[in-house]
């Protein structure tokens, strides 16, 4: 494994514009290939996608991890993670990697806004530059995510932001003040909003690894269900869905049911001839070998407790055992119980020596996961009507055929199955007080208690496994101020209260170095 490691904090406009690392460090920085028409742009917003994951630091962080005991291997970057402490790796999957490889993104996207001004900002260039404001957007939506508090309008004019450079730094080390949440999230809302309508499809030879229109909508909706204006998230996920949207959704059974061998599962899964697959990405990452199906870094998982109380076998409103086509397909390793969604993909620079770089090609945006979206809106809309039948497209093609009798879930089933259930404690000692009913904490918006909250149950658990092993439950567990704990071999359960600063994730040592206010922590 090779991890090609920058120490600066931001960096002007980085490798993408030197031809080696060593010319660009002995050079001035006007050197530079000049990107100066629409080919060079378009190649240039290929660097504007984050080539790091942040998988790992958000789905260690979540309630999907246990710990399954000392006796099972790990790496002090995943220990870090699960006890939210701050990781001082610098390596793949760390916080390090992730700020650098945004950043770096960041520079390519505001040097092609920049090659675009300087050329007139001809119509012709649309395209590119609502690509390049996409990706400017979702890289600083990434970071803050991570490295920020949950977006709450009442807060957020006092939580720190991320900083949000607009232009290409001129400067080797540049250091930005971070600004409040509130800041970073108009500038994202601006970006979005003046970027997506320029997009267009066909100056992508492979879309589905750019902002493509779906993809564009379908960011668009998730962030503004974090920024909690539900209507704009509905206007944002009809256009991904349109009038049918069983037709864009996974269907699991079709795609799956046949399936016996990894990699088939895995290629099925990531596929771009799929019409849930709405934006794809490649990245350098070890969380293929951490969370899937491999007999190593058995000790921070999926493990039995959660898989069998709170996960993919735990009961649904609709079915016993949740009756769901992943149940049927995950790889029998019960620390991690994987579904084979991420697989690891080796790039040799030497075979002899066994030396090269790991990868994993992730679903970035689905339309299953868009969906949820806009269920969720609807229902804090009190518009239950329409949630629900989102829901019940969901659990129409998720579950197996087999075991589903057709009829839709019912208002009053989903009633009598939340009341039968009791909330789980923030401090779990023990399989017997786990549930999949999770005392709500929103941040900056209500929850009414029957059946508004009996719906966000739902959907946040439909959403927890529509996004597991891909971190996305720790954005969710964050927005509702959901208090839980971690075990610990032979020790005492570490909790995570619903204001623990500890929910931003604190900055790389070498950016607080810099100059950076880091994440405040409790004393």
């Amino acid at each position: 494994m090779k991890n090609n490691k920058l120490t600066v904090f931001l960096m002007a406009v980085f490798t993408v514009f030197a031809s080696s690392c060593s010319d660009f460090l002995d050079t001035v920085s006007d050197n530079r290939t000049e990107v100066d028409n629409a080919s060079k742009i378009t190649s240039l917003l290929v660097s504007a996608y984050p080539n790091y994951s942040p998988f790992l630091l958000a789905e260690l962080s979540s309630d999907n991890m246990m710990d399954n005991g000392i006796r099972f291997d790990d790496t002090q970057l995943q220990e870090d993670a699960y006890l939210w402490e701050e990781p001082t790796d610098a390596s793949y999957d760390s916080p390090y990697a992730l700020w650098e490889s945004c950043y770096k993104a960041v520079a390519s996207a505001n040097q092609a806004l920049r090659s675009i001004r300087e050329l007139g900002d001809p119509a012709s260039l649309n395209p590119q530059k609502g690509e390049a404001l996409l990706c400017r957007a979702f890289a600083h939506f990434l970071l803050a995510n991570i490295f920020c508090m949950p977006y709450n309008p009442l807060t957020a004019e006092q939580q720190l932001g991320v900083p949000y450079p607009m232009e290409p730094e001129e400067e080797v080390i540049v250091v930005h003040e971070r600004g409040t949440l509130a800041q970073t999230y108009a500038w994202i809302e601006k970006d979005i909003e003046e970027g997506l309508p320029l997009v267009n499809d066909v100056i992508y030879s492979v879309p589905k690894y750019h902002f493509n229109k779906k993809a564009a909508n379908a960011f668009a909706a998730r962030f503004f269900l974090y920024y909690q204006k539900w209507d704009k998230v509905i206007e944002y996920a009809d256009k991904v869905l349109g009038a049918n949207p069983e037709t864009m959704i996974r269907h699991w059974e079709e795609d799956f049911g046949a399936l016996s061998q990894v990699d088939d599962v895995a290629n099925q899964y990531i596929s771009e001839k799929k019409a849930a697959n709405l934006m794809l990405n490649a990245s350098y990452s070890l969380w293929p070998i951490i969370v899937g199906p491999y007999d190593i870094y058995k000790r921070y998982g999926h493990g039995m407790d959660v898989y069998a109380v709170e996960t993919i076998q735990s009961n649904g409103p609709w079915n016993w055992r949740g009756g769901l086509v992943m149940s049927n397909i995950i790889v029998s390793i019960q620390q991690k119980n994987p579904f084979p969604k991420i697989i690891d993909y080796f790039e040799y620079t030497d075979k002899t020596s066994g030396i090269g770089y790991d990868h994993m090609v992730s679903v970035v945006f689905s339309a299953d996961e868009t969906l949820l979206c806009r269920a969720e809106a609807y229902a804090l809309q009190q518009n239950y009507a329409q949630a629900l039948k989102d829901i019940n497209t969901w659990i129409k093609y998720n579950s197996v055929i087999s075991q589903d009798d057709g009829s839709d879930l019912t208002l009053t089933e989903l009633r009598t199955f939340y009341r039968s259930l009791r909330y789980a404690p923030a401090l779990i000692t023990s399989r017997q007080q786990r549930s999949v009913k999770k005392t709500l904490n929103p941040e900056g918006f209500a929850v009414t208690a029957g059946t508004q909250e009996n719906l966000i149950q739902l959907i946040l658990q439909l959403r927890r496994l529509t996004g597991l092993q891909e971190g996305l439950r720790w954005y969710d567990l964050k927005r509702y101020g959901i208090e839980f704990s971690h075990n610990r071999d032979n020790d005492t359960p570490v909790v995570l209260t619903k204001d623990d600063p500890r929910r931003a994730i604190q900055l790389p040592q070498d950016v607080i170095n810099a100059g950076m206010r880091p994440n405040p922590r409790n004393n």
